[in-house]
């Protein structure tokens, strides 16, 4: 029993966009605990880092979540004609 059509899909999947700011908060914040047990500048680096890399994230997610559809069309699932098999022993 084969399906000649695949229905077509009523909910969407949204994948956000490729960034590197979570790469970038990432590294920030090493610095900043570089800063804290080695030297003090790289803390105040990794921390400049931290803060815009975290600025730039927030934004685009803003931003991606601003595109999305205000609301999608929900259907139920297609069941299968016929009725359940028990199980044989």
């Amino acid at each position: 029993m084969t399906q000649d059509h695949t229905p077509e899909a009523t909910e969407l999947v949204y994948v956000p966009g490729h960034t590197l700011a979570p790469a970038a908060l990432a590294a920030g914040l090493g610095g900043v605990l570089a800063g804290i047990t080695v030297w003090f500048p790289y803390g105040i680096v990794g921390g400049i880092v931290a803060i815009v890399a975290l600025v730039i994230l927030l934004r685009s997610a803003a931003a991606e979540t601003d595109r999305l559809p205000r609301r999608q069309e929900l259907t139920t699932a297609v069941l299968p004609p016929a009725p359940p098999h028990s199980p044989r022993d």
